[in-house]
């Protein structure tokens, strides 16, 4: 581990967070890549993009979405938690903050198809929302087990007018289905927008995700200030597969080294079952998706298949950044198993009445080992609504 220095978490001019990062790309998607890197910043930077992204996060998003304490389960574990609601986003997930940036960059890179990659559906879904807002054709790529376990959002993106195509190789899980992405953009590398659905990928799709997302960060300072009187509480906590949602909601407070950032990893059946998907547990680094990161792999190099009950967290690796606040110790990385995130979202639907995402759940299955005390404020991110899972949670009721 590096000692804890002052140093940025934000990625340096090579695409890289320490160690972590660069772009690691065939060379035929070498010419999109490079005119993205090129071109985000300053289109990101344009006044009319501002005024349009903010206008639609605002009127057709529903943001800011609200900090809302919750009450009963603040009493039990005897701190103060909030709830950042990104469950109440149109579409249910925080997920369409970033689409919406990047159908926006799309159209002003003149592209005409977008490609996507979804594991629980809510990226495909928040994809195919905006494809269908801009007249945009939409390619949703799924693996064929997460199509069944996740089939009211394989519906949503249906009527909402996308091809979702299976991706029947490997664990027919996230990870393939970014395969398949990936080289459905190789193969049409002129007129395709990839919009990656998380804080992975080659540079600068980590760095682009996150400034998307950084919105979460950015309400949950001013919202805490109101409510409290302090803009940095004392925990940001928030689950992690590839971690577009962590990024957004650690971005603000990344050089605010008194606020913790725990990260929640997908343990499955236990880190050491072999049915997991707790990376910075059992990972190491390597080249995963286009950048060096850490990742679950074997002697040889061969990616280890992830298993985790959320098809949102069943990724072998995580983001570079979410590598780097690993590697350096800014970020606490803990995990939660099946059982326990299970657990906890029927705790929040019986305490607070709100059903959670089963990924979302992971973030509040670690509040009884967080050791915050009766004056700490603990921010957790609520990064989506249970819709999606009934099928599993019905499972779970007698």
């Amino acid at each position: 581990m590096e000692t804890l220095e002052k140093k940025s978490y934000q990625v340096d001019s090579r695409g890289y967070y320490g160690n972590f990062g660069g772009a690691f790309i065939p060379e035929m998607l070498y010419p999109n890549v490079e005119e993205l890197r090129e071109n985000y910043l300053s289109i990101i930077a344009e006044p009319s993009f501002q005024k349009e992204y903010n206008d639609l996060l605002r009127n057709y998003v529903g943001r800011p979405t609200p900090l809302y304490r919750a009450n009963r389960l603040s009493e039990k574990y005897k701190t103060n938690i909030f709830l950042k609601r990104e469950d109440l986003c149109h579409t249910g997930a925080h997920k369409v903050n970033n689409t919406i940036g990047q159908i926006l960059m799309a159209k002003r890179l003149g592209k005409q198809r977008v490609v996507a990659e979804t594991g629980a559906g809510q990226h495909g879904v928040a994809t195919a929302t905006v494809c269908a807002l801009m007249n945009i054709e939409c390619i949703v790529y799924m693996g064929e087990l997460d199509i069944e376990r996740q089939a009211p959002n394989v519906a949503r993106m249906k009527m909402l007018g996308a091809e979702v195509r299976p991706a029947t190789c490997g664990s027919r899980t996230l990870k393939d289905a970014t395969n398949e992405a990936m080289r459905h953009w190789i193969n049409n590398p002129v007129d395709t927008h990839y919009i990656i659905g998380s804080v992975v990928g080659p540079h600068p799709y980590p760095d682009m995700v996150a400034r998307f997302q950084s919105i979460i960060s950015e309400e949950m300072r001013w919202q805490l200030k109101e409510q409290t009187g302090k803009e940095t509480p004392d925990y940001v906590v928030a689950c992690v597969g590839g971690g577009s949602n962590a990024a957004g909601a650690f971005y603000h407070f990344l050089d605010d080294e008194d606020v913790k950032l725990v990260a929640v990893e997908a343990a499955g059946k236990g880190i050491n079952s072999g049915h997991s998907a707790a990376t910075t547990a059992l990972g190491k680094p390597g080249v995963l998706h286009g950048s060096r990161t850490i990742l679950m792999q074997t002697e040889d190099g061969q990616v280890v298949e992830p298993f985790s009950i959320s098809a949102g967290l069943d990724y072998p690796g995580i983001g570079p950044q979410h590598a780097y606040l690993y590697d350096s110790g800014r970020g606490i990385f803990m995990s939660a198993t099946d059982e326990e995130s299970v657990q906890a979202a029927f705790e929040l639907t019986r305490y607070e009445g709100i059903i959670p995402a089963l990924e979302s759940a992971h973030a509040l299955a670690i509040l009884s080992q967080l050791g915050a005390t009766e004056n700490e404020n603990v921010i957790v991110n609520l990064s989506g609504r249970g819709d999606k899972d009934m099928a599993t949670y019905m499972k779970y009721i007698v």
